[in-house]
C-alpha cells in the first residue's frame, strides 16, 4: 500500500460499466513525512474520502479487488483514511 493526499475530485459522464456510481479522485503519492513526489493519479474511491485527507491506496491488479466485479482494468484504488503516523525516532 502507499500514501496518498487526496487534491481533487475528477468528473466522468461515461465509463465501462463496472465503473458506473463509483467515485473518482486525483490523488498525490506522499512518503511518510508526507512529502509530496512523483505524479498525481487517478483513483476510484469506494470510501468516500474527502478533498485534502491523508489516504492510503493500492495499485495495480490488487486495486481491482475493491471492486465487485474482479476482472476489471482499475490501475489505482483508494482502500483507507490514514489518522496517524507514528514514525520511531532513530537518533
Amino acid at each position: 500500500m502507499k500514501l496518498g493526499r487526496v487534491t481533487g475530485r475528477v468528473v466522468s459522464s461515461k465509463k465501462v460499466f463496472e465503473f458506473e456510481g463509483i467515485k473518482l479522485m486525483l490523488v498525490q503519492p506522499v512518503d511518510e513525512h508526507l512529502v509530496a513526489y512523483g505524479e498525481p493519479l487517478v483513483a476510484f474511491d469506494t470510501i468516500q474520502s474527502g478533498i485534502g485527507e491523508l489516504i492510503y491506496y493500492e495499485t495495480s491488479k490488487e486495486a481491482g479487488r475493491v471492486l465487485e466485479t474482479l476482472m476489471n482494468p482499475c490501475d489505482a484504488a483508494i482502500v483507507g483514511i490514514v489518522d496517524n503516523i507514528h514514525l520511531e525516532d532513530k537518533k
